[in-house]
């Protein structure tokens, strides 16, 4: 085996792990960013689209919600559990009643716009999620998620946020321990100064991402949420029992809706509550023009108000409210969260595209043109730089190129190893695959090239 130094060493690791993510995660970055920018890029498209079903011209006092819940009761015919209201309490803006239908995707939820001043039916279609976006977004969104396949689909997306930092900050270090000490200007040198470049002005984009991207994933997202909870990270939730101590509540729940299904007792809410309950809020402090009113599943559990305006200032603030008596039992507020609820709710909003509004958007669609382009720029430099031949040297490996490490290294990057694979088990696996294809790939050029030497 060929000696080199310590550093060389990690350099040639570094070169080759970056090599694979590069190869065979880059693709799915590329369309996560892609999908990903193209979410971000089109609320206000989708708010042109459904612009009949979302806003109204007509000017004058709004009607009781009751009224207008019982509008949507006649177009739904009664049979489905109403999930919640979110009013229409911006002149121009129509209310929102949803259901929940067994034909629909869980997170999913049947709206029934409703003019809130002239009690006219102005759309009926699927909306999902806390955000509430509409058909197109949704579409979107799935693909973002999971390339339209559902729960298997999501392994890509996972897989993307698993590496995406790794290749980021193992880019930078590549930087640092391979530039050249003076400046060569040739085809392969200026494009690797673009690719650096991009990365270095990427890099935070690329590591908050990643982060919050394995928040709502599959498998390393059940693993956050357990250090969440041991570490009292978690969002607080208003006590909806009228009797029973207060819980938590998951920021990311529209995005594990998917593997998610629990059974609700039916109920049927008296639609006159609906206005006590929103006056019962709004004295509490509930003051923000977008709301949620969700009704109790049962007849143990308080109704519930809560902000849903995640620009900034953000006002997600909740109440819990009596349907007897109509008193406010329990009361979150955003500015009594935890630091870490307060990072993950931003961080969260940000991903979205919807924490600073226009300014956030346009942030987001440059993070995603930029990203799109340096994986380009990176797989142009490698068919600048791609060998002729396969390689029939081990060293090319990237388990040997771990085996040239010094033993403290190899130890101290097996246990890193193994350590992100338990927490990213989708990182963890397709490390193993990365290296089982590597060796593979030798073998078989190792076998040709003694089968063309013999001849």
């Amino acid at each position: 085996m060929t000696t080199c130094t310590s550093r060389a060493a990690w350099g040639n690791l570094l070169r080759r792990l970056h090599f694979y993510v590069g190869l065979f995660v880059g693709p799915f970055i590329f369309i996560a960013a892609l999908s990903g920018t193209l979410y971000v890029a089109t609320p206000q498209l989708e708010n042109s689209l459904y612009h009949h079903a979302l806003f109204s011209d007509v000017q004058g006092q709004a009607r009781p919600l009751a009224e207008q819940i019982a509008v949507a009761e006649q177009v739904t015919g009664g049979e489905l559990r109403l999930q919640a209201v979110r009013p229409g309490l911006t002149t121009g803006d129509t209310t929102r009643v949803m259901y929940v239908d067994p034909a629909l995707k869980a997170s999913e939820n049947r709206a029934i716009f409703i003019d809130p001043v002239s009690l006219e039916v102005r759309g009926d279609m699927t909306v999902y999620g806390t955000s509430g976006i509409l058909p197109l977004r949704q579409t979107i969104d799935y693909l973002h998620q999971s390339l339209l396949l559902g729960d298997v689909g999501r392994l890509y997306s996972e897989l993307a946020a698993s590496w995406m930092w790794i290749a980021a900050l193992g880019g930078i270090a590549l930087w640092f321990s391979t530039r050249p000490k003076r400046r060569i200007n040739n085809g392969f040198q200026n494009r690797r100064r673009v690719h650096v470049s991009l990365g270095w002005i990427l890099l935070t984009g690329m590591l908050l991402f990643s982060a919050t991207g394995l928040t709502w994933s599959q498998w390393a997202g059940g693993n956050v949420d357990k250090l969440r909870a041991e570490m009292g990270w978690l969002t607080p939730q208003v006590n909806t029992q009228l009797h029973g101590p207060a819980g938590v509540t998951d920021p990311h729940a529209e995005h594990h809706g998917h593997h998610m299904t629990m059974p609700m007792p039916e109920m049927k809410p008296d639609l006159t509550l609906f206005d006590g309950v929103l006056h019962a809020a709004n004295a509490a402090g509930i003051d923000a023009t977008k709301l949620e009113i969700r009704p109790a599943k049962s007849g143990t559990q308080a109704w519930t108000v809560s902000e849903i305006d995640r620009s900034w200032p953000t006002q997600v603030d909740a109440v819990a409210v009596d349907p007897g008596s109509l008193t406010v039992l329990d009361h979150t507020r955003f500015a009594d969260y935890p630091l870490m609820a307060k990072l993950t709710r931003w961080g969260v909003d940000l991903h979205m595209g919807v924490l600073f509004g226009l300014p956030n958007q346009l942030m987001l669609i440059a993070f995603g043109i930029g990203l799109c382009v340096m994986i380009v720029w990176g797989y142009r430099m490698w068919w600048m730089r791609r060998p002729k031949q396969t390689a029939t040297d081990p060293a090319s490996t990237l388990f040997q190129t771990w085996l040239t490490l010094p033993v403290g290294g190899r130890v101290l990057s097996l246990v890193v190893s193994v350590l992100l694979g338990l927490a990213m088990p989708v990182m963890g696996c397709s490390l193993v695959l990365f290296m089982m294809a590597d060796w593979l790939r030798w073998r078989s050029a190792t076998k040709l090239s003694v089968a063309e030497s013999t001849k």
